[in-house]
């Protein structure tokens, strides 16, 4: 085997236009592979991140009417209970879940302020002890809630960056008062993401998801929640998965049991999950799809480039006519001629392919710069198209060896 690689690489080298012009076919299409991989995977990868975010594998359980957020203005709707204390337990203790945590929401309101100076479409929450740590989210000023703001019902109040701000400018927040919708309360902290995450927006509608977090939050303590908003209101419950893979299995375990509270089975008004993985899915099994058009036509030529390869192997076959009579003169068998011009083919290709893989890398470089498309270079995809280089060539050498090995020595030592 040893011996055919060495006379492999000898006929490629003493014929190197040749051999690389034979070649190109299978360094396009490897190249166009690891490239069309590499950005497929990157986008798959940019579009998880666009809606799950930085991974800290949240899940949301929130009360909706039909397909849209539960209207709170109206108060608890008649055919829903108030969580049970047995059911935020089973919560804690689902498969799967690494915390939970229980919070009232509303997504924009209009009442939050300092003196004249407004927070236009603030989202305020009432959270538990639990919050912070379940969502991913760390003081970066001051402290955060403690027992006696819970015991003694303290208005107080935690603001992320945007809120902060917006509605104290380049001063301290901290130790100052704002007012939600007409009570004043004190601002004891400020809080950020733990993981820094920004989407990559394309359209309007990357850009008004991402606003909807983006226009600021406003966290107080659950039990100030009623002297805010003055209604029994449904809780919802944001959940820790174990996994990113475990989110859609949490949140569909998590939404049963909190459909217990609700009376009304039959009714439009339901604790649904937000299954932002279902929803990644579909997007990337939209943009393969595509994708998967322009893997026929990276395997085309490949087809191109094997067929190539066939080609100047025959040529081959025929200006060494002498030199292979002459070996099944002395007695080389079939097998062995055989095995030196299918090796001669794979090696080809593999150097090909090699080839490939180098500038597909470089390309997908290239197109991640122009397109400000994220790629992510595939290492399977490196080994599987070197793999598939090999099998080509040795699919594509087979019927010039073949040819090689059948010819009869003495009319092959006749030929000049």
């Amino acid at each position: 085997m040893l011996e055919n690689i060495r006379l492999s690489f000898q006929g490629i080298w003493s014929h190197k236009m040749r051999s690389f012009l034979t070649m190109l076919g299978v360094i396009i299409g490897i190249a166009s592979i690891i490239a069309i991989v590499s950005t497929i995977k990157g986008t798959n990868e940019q579009i998880k991140q666009n809606l799950i975010g930085a991974g800290n594998n949240n899940v949301s359980v929130t009360l909706r009417q039909g397909e849209d957020d539960y209207y709170m203005d109206q108060g608890l709707p008649q055919q829903v209970t108030v969580l049970k204390d047995d059911m935020k337990e089973r919560l804690h203790h689902l498969d799967h879940v690494v915390n939970a945590s229980f919070y009232y929401n509303r997504p924009y309101v209009d009442g939050i302020k300092r003196g004249s100076i407004r927070l236009d479409s603030g989202k305020a929450c009432g959270i538990d002890t639990d919050y912070l740590n379940t969502s991913g989210y760390v003081i970066s000023d001051g402290r955060g809630f403690v027992k006696s703001d819970y015991s003694d019902i303290h208005k107080v109040v935690l603001l992320d960056e945007t809120a902060a701000v917006t509605l104290f400018d380049a001063g301290s927040a901290l130790g100052n008062t704002i007012e939600i919708r007409g009570e004043p309360f004190t601002v004891v902290g400020l809080i950020k993401k733990a993981e820094s995450f920004q989407p990559v927006i394309h359209s309007m509608e990357d850009y008004y998801t991402y606003y909807q977090d983006a226009s600021g939050t406003v966290l107080m303590p659950d039990v100030c929640w009623p002297i805010v908003f003055q209604f029994d209101e449904p809780q919802n419950v944001v959940l820790r998965a174990e996994s990113t893979e475990s989110m859609s299995t949490v949140g569909k375990e998590a939404a049963k049991i909190m459909n217990e509270a609700v009376l009304d089975k039959e009714g439009d008004v339901k604790y649904k999950a937000e299954d932002l993985l279902k929803k990644a899915r579909e997007l990337q099994e939209l943009s393969a799809s595509t994708n998967n058009l322009l893997l026929c036509v990276a395997g085309i030529s490949l087809l191109v480039g094997g067929i190539g390869v066939m080609n100047i192997m025959l040529v081959s076959v025929t200006e060494r006519t002498s030199e292979i009579g002459l070996k099944k003169a002395i007695g080389a068998r079939k097998r062995r001629i055989l095995a030196q011009f299918l090796t001669e083919a794979a090696v080809l290709t593999s150097i090909g392919g090699v080839l490939g893989v180098v500038a597909g890398i470089i390309l997908a470089k290239v197109i991640s710069k122009v397109s400000q498309t994220p790629v992510a270079i595939s290492v399977p995809a490196i080994f599987g198209s070197v793999g598939f280089s090999v099998v080509i060539g040795i699919l594509f050498g087979l019927l010039p060896s073949i040819k090689a090995s059948n010819l009869n020595p003495i009319e092959a030592l006749r030929r000049e």
